[in-house]
């Protein structure tokens, strides 16, 4: 694993506005930075992070099986009691993932380790899928990178086939509606690109605004002309939701989901004491600990205090024994924490890359790249293309 500079392309603003990359810069600084490229070697890429992300994947559905049936562990989760039963009925009815994130450090050399699961809402798939992808295909073109050079990167067709998958599960029932803060220009890009593979994959499709979401006094969620909302992807974090007076709704149990009520297990950080508590000294985990544990020591004399919900590195903060070394404010930390032992992110010149592998259904087939001068990776971080060179 290497971080390589290279100059810029000299077209960028208009490749990106070519293929509708709307926010490359935010509010005024680079977010898309191809100054720059991180360089793997196919076994990198298969052994250390695309065969890890699947097994972190199967733990993570296991976890689920047992936090469903147990309410000594969905209390601990802090996950709100009326929702107990919608997670139980959309689990057994076998309700299905569209995509997640596994956040991993690595350094090509030791384990990935996992630090946190996206698994309700993450962004940064668009650039990952299409934009790096024609980063890759204009180098090679142009002779900046070898012919044989390639990508972990099979997320714009995997996505495809999983809304064609969809579409098979539900019967053919084939409208679905989009929701999310259209205000955001991050959200609005996020919501077209899963649009157009939607409609690919033959759906009939409505975009709205979360806001323009209502109900009646019984029956399925409304969109503002009235129709019926059947299936709904959410852009829109299950937490928020089961905290807001629809999350209450008995519409709740008459939509399908993307991604599942049940998945309101997996975004929630809670999940990394309890997966190190499943299978401890597992390569791929850090120790990790529920804050006030008593072997919460064990986490080390460094780690990162993390809220169970947090996006976007809000209020993390790393210690070093009693001493604060970093940290990110926000408006989270409210409920529960966690203490997950320090990862060893590698340092490139004052740059710490974050791997964020995605799976799209349970199948890992993508990598991107954030980074950051600081070990925590936040909103303001850049994204960092790859490639695989030998």
């Amino acid at each position: 694993m290497k971080r390589i500079p290279i100059a810029s392309r000299s077209n960028l603003a208009q490749r990106a506005t070519e293929l509708g990359f709307a926010y490359c810069e935010m509010d005024g600084k680079a977010y898309w930075d191809e100054s720059a490229y991180y360089g793997f070697s196919l076994r990198q890429i298969e052994d250390h992070i695309e065969d890890p992300t699947a097994e972190l994947a199967a733990l993570c559905l296991a976890l689920v099986a047992r936090v469903v049936v147990s309410e000594q562990l969905l209390e601990k989760l802090r996950i709100p009691e009326h929702a107990w039963d919608a997670i139980a009925e959309s689990w057994s009815r076998g309700d299905s993932s569209l995509y997640g994130r596994f956040d991993l450090a690595y350094d090509g050399e030791r384990p990935a380790k996992l630090l946190e699961y996206n698994a309700d809402t993450p962004t940064a798939l668009f650039e990952a899928a299409i934009f790096q992808w024609d980063w890759l295909e204009n180098r090679i073109a142009r002779g900046q990178l070898p012919e044989c050079a390639d990508q972990f990167n099979s997320i714009h067709e995997r996505l495809i086939v999983r809304f064609q998958e969809l579409l098979s599960i539900n019967n053919g029932v084939g409208r679905l509606h989009l929701a999310g803060a259209l205000d955001s220009v991050e959200d609005r890009g996020l919501i077209a690109y899963l649009n157009d593979c939607a409609i690919k994959a033959g759906f009939t499709t409505t975009i709205l605004n979360i806001e323009d979401i209502g109900k009646r006094e019984s029956g399925p969620f409304l969109d503002q002309w009235n129709t019926p909302i059947r299936q709904l992807f959410k852009l829109y974090p299950w937490e928020w939701m089961l905290a807001d007076p629809f999350g209450k709704s008995p519409a709740i149990r008459q939509t399908r989901f993307i991604e599942p009520i049940w998945k309101a297990i997996l975004s929630n950080k809670g999940i990394l004491p309890l997966l190190w508590e499943m299978v401890p000294g597992h390569p791929n985990l850090l120790p990790a600990y529920f804050e006030g544990d008593a072997n919460g020591a064990q986490a080390g004399s460094r780690f990162v205090r993390k809220p169970f919900y947090s996006r976007e590195g809000a209020n993390i903060e790393i210690y070093d024994g009693d001493n604060l070394i970093d940290r990110e404010t926000g408006p989270y930390g409210n409920g529960g924490f966690v203490r997950q032992a320090m990862a060893l992110i590698p340092n490139f010149d004052g740059n710490y890359p974050v791997l964020g592998s995605w799976v799209i259904g349970d199948q890992a087939c993508g990598l991107g790249i954030r980074e950051d001068t600081s070990p925590i990776t936040k909103n303001s971080s850049r994204f960092i293309p790859h490639a695989i060179l030998s």
